[in-house]
């Protein structure tokens, strides 16, 4: 099942199956080695909006939140992505 990145659990690792976003973000999202089927690992996220930091091929990249909801994930054992934090 498809979740927002915002959606996955601390700790867990997913692939990027989509990016919502008009062709600047996706540029920008591109060049930090974000892209379709990267395989990711949420690292931290904080409450009430804060910036997401995710681990792509051993480097650790911060992304805002708002960004963060338009990145679709998968989870990669299955398991339902779950809320990690309400807000």
């Amino acid at each position: 099942m498809e979740k927002p990145l915002t959606e996955l659990k601390l700790g867990k690792e997913a692939t990027i199956v989509a990016v919502r976003g008009g062709r600047g973000m996706q540029a920008r999202l591109r060049n930090m080695g974000l892209i379709e089927g990267q395989v990711i690992r949420k690292l931290s996220a904080l409450a009430w909006r804060g910036p997401v930091v995710v681990v792509a091929k051993r480097t650790q990249i911060a992304i805002g939140h708002g960004m963060a909801t338009r990145i679709l994930v998968r989870c990669k054992d299955g398991e339902d992505s779950g809320n990690a934090q309400k807000p």
